[in-house]
């Protein structure tokens, strides 16, 4: 029973850390944009800009949000950008998603940013495997130029002192 309890603990723990990751993603999409710059840049009207900020507050806390999105917590995601589009129109939508996005559909620059750790993670064993063979190249290359030399330090094998024993 025990077992039981700490395994579903477990797995209500990692499903609640991976829906919090997906949350920060939701929280950054708002405090990395300055909307009152975007609302005077779009020459939003007082209720574009009343709806973008009711939009903005709608998930206060990750317990309002996660009621919500606990079943499908990417859905955020298209929901928040559609509802955006709705509020500033076709074309100061896409003004705006040029600007703040580089032209990329919002939706997927933070479905890149969940694989972020899986790419920066391949990029850090590629780095270390790139400074492992740079090491053994010069490693090789000197034992190389030594043989070359007819320098014989390259025949010591730790632990022989030149004597043969028999």
């Amino acid at each position: 029973m025990k077992k039981l309890i700490t395994i579903l603990s477990l797995g209500m723990f990692s499903l609640g850390f991976s829906q919090s990751a997906y949350y920060n993603d939701y929280q950054r999409s708002i405090t990395d944009v300055n909307w009152q710059t975007v609302a005077a840049n779009l020459l939003l009207s007082n209720q574009q800009k009343a709806d973008l900020f009711a939009l903005n507050n709608q998930y206060p806390d990750y317990y309002s949000w996660n009621r919500v999105y606990a079943n499908n917590p990417d859905q955020w995601r298209t929901d928040r950008y559609t509802s955006i589009q709705r509020i500033m129109g076709t074309e100061k939508y896409t003004k705006f998603k040029n600007k703040y996005y580089k032209g990329q559909n919002p939706v997927a620059v933070y479905n890149r940013n969940k694989n972020n750790y899986k790419s920066t993670q391949a990029k850090k064993y590629k780095t270390i495997q790139t400074k492992k063979n740079a090491q053994n190249s010069k490693s090789m290359s000197e034992y190389n130029r030594r043989k070359q030399a007819g320098d014989q330090s390259h025949l010591h094998i730790k632990g022989n002192n030149g004597k043969n024993k028999k």
